[in-house]
């Protein structure tokens, strides 16, 4: 084994973290946007090695100033994490790439050194938290990319980035909060802070009250971090006044990294044996899920700023996530990595798709698009794909992950009859087709309104690099409707890790 391959797991963790300060150093905009996107590529190609690796060799560890496990941080990337490594990366990537015509709009040059300071901060902080085997360092990076975020997100043009921020803040530092506490508990029962030595001692342990209360601490802690519905609030403002490239960033990546730590702690950190995942999917993730799979579409149906529309889809389709999570089995869980990662190309590329359109149409609200198609045909065309992969249109990568959960529904699960079963595979259908009707308020302006006066006259497509990254983006999710072995075979394989490791 060379040098390189040694270090290979913690070098997409390490690049932004030592390129984030040379950003305040080079101070000019347009070198610290070119570094912040050679970090982040350079970050997506270690990934995708790191992920080659963990599907030929297994699960890969790596300790930290060569001291072991569990007196040592240990990183270990298996099949799921390697998995979510290259989807922040890829997402940073193509938000920093896609956003380049409009980073002198919405960041002035004298804050853009700043901004991608924090932006690599926040790329850094999500890998680390995917990377990490240990529970104290997950919430380090957590709270590193947290606290960059609340920065980015305050970058916003309008005032009110500064209130969304601030929300963002308090609920995050309350997340936070619960999430070590509950960690604190489990140091005080076990004595350990390594994720893979913790599984070994909690079943052993004489301290049931501190483990119980532990895992409900970071449960609520990791859903705050999640948008878990009802805890759920900071999202929608977030997503409507941050920077476009932040709200990309963010769509794509930072809350399928706070369920990925979920379903970690779930599946490997507390043991069946003790019952406690067990329950928790029968008293609260499942009835959440079903809640925020319709109430989250109902709130999107009633918006009238797409990209708030969009961001109480995400909210819904976190719930099929959880939904998915909460079966407890192998094939739930499979189903619940490829809604993550095609949630992640999806969502990521409407956003895209929002940030050129209202480039050109003067705003994200629907009456700005009224009778957009005329003006952006290209642009439109585009985004529809993106809004049926949502949907969950056949032959678009939105309906692989929303048939293997049903498929996974009638699976053994922790749903234990039949006709339950039958009950939720209804409320599963009921919740897609929720996301007809703001998807079909979308196109109903987009093509069949009146355009506004303000509206240029003639055809005024998307930058070129706008139009074509977007439009790859909508060819990807063609490509997985119509061939999604690849995808399958990663998520099974991360579901295998989970329940392996």
């Amino acid at each position: 084994m060379n040098a390189f391959t040694a270090q290979l797991p913690i070098l997409p963790v390490l690049l932004p973290l030592l390129a984030a300060p040379l950003c305040i150093l080079l101070r000019r905009g347009a070198w610290t946007a070119n570094l912040a996107l050679a970090t982040a590529a350079a970050a997506t190609i270690l990934s995708a090695l790191l992920l080659e690796r963990a599907l030929a060799e297994g699960a890969l560890f790596y300790a930290l100033g060569g001291f072991p496990p569990p007196f040592g941080i240990a990183y270990r990337i298996d099949a799921a994490n390697a998995a979510i490594l290259l989807l922040v990366s890829a997402a940073a990537t193509l938000a920093l790439l896609h956003t380049r015509p409009l980073l002198n709009e919405e960041i002035p040059p004298e804050r853009q050194a700043l901004f991608h300071t924090a932006f690599l901060l926040c790329l850094c902080g999500l890998l680390g938290v995917a990377a990490t085997g240990d529970a104290f360092n997950a919430f380090v990076f957590l709270e590193i990319s947290s606290l960059a975020t609340y920065g980015l997100v305050a970058m916003g043009r309008s005032r009110r980035a500064l209130t969304a921020a601030y929300r963002y803040l308090i609920l995050g530092t309350i997340g936070a909060s619960l999430f070590v506490i509950g960690v604190g508990f489990l140091y005080m029962a076990t004595g350990t802070l390594n994720m893979s030595d913790l599984a070994l001692r909690l079943p052993t342990t004489p301290h049931r009250a501190l483990v119980e209360a532990g895992f409900a601490l970071i449960v609520i802690g990791l859903g705050l971090k999640a948008a878990m519905f009802p805890l759920h609030f900071w999202l929608p403002n977030v997503y409507a006044h941050a920077p476009s490239s932040v709200v990309i960033f963010l769509a794509a990546a930072a809350t399928k990294v706070a369920l990925y730590l979920l379903a970690r702690f779930l599946f490997i950190v507390f043991p069946d044996a003790a019952g406690l995942s067990t329950s928790l999917a029968a008293s609260l993730l499942l009835p959440t899920a079903l809640a925020a799979m319709f109430l989250a579409s109902l709130a999107a149906v009633r918006q009238e700023d797409i990209r708030r529309l969009l961001a109480y889809s995400s909210i819904a389709q976190i719930g099929f996530m959880l939904l998915a999570l909460s079966l407890g089995s192998r094939e739930g869980i499979a189903a619940a990595w490829l809604l993550l990662l095609t949630h992640g190309l999806v969502k990521g590329g409407l956003f895209m798709s929002v940030a050129a359109m209202s480039l050109r149409l003067g705003g994200a609200r629907l009456a700005d698009w009224s009778g957009g198609a005329r003006v952006m045909p290209y642009s439109s065309a585009i985004f529809v794909v993106g809004l049926a992969a949502l949907v969950g249109v056949p032959l678009t990568a939105g309906f692989i992950g929303k048939w293997a959960l049903l498929e996974a529904l009638f699976s053994p699960s922790l749903i234990p009859t039949e006709p339950v079963r039958w009950f939720v595979a209804a409320m599963t259908v009921a919740a897609s087709l929720l996301t007809f009707l703001y998807a079909g308020r979308i196109l109903e302006r987009l093509y069949l309104g009146s355009p506004p006066p303000t509206h240029p006259t003639g055809m005024h497509e998307a930058p070129p690099l706008m139009l074509i990254l977007t439009g790859a983006l909508a060819l990807a999710n063609l490509l997985f409707g119509f061939y999604a072995t690849p995808l399958r075979a990663l998520s099974n394989a991360a579901a295998t890790a989970l329940l392996g490791g």
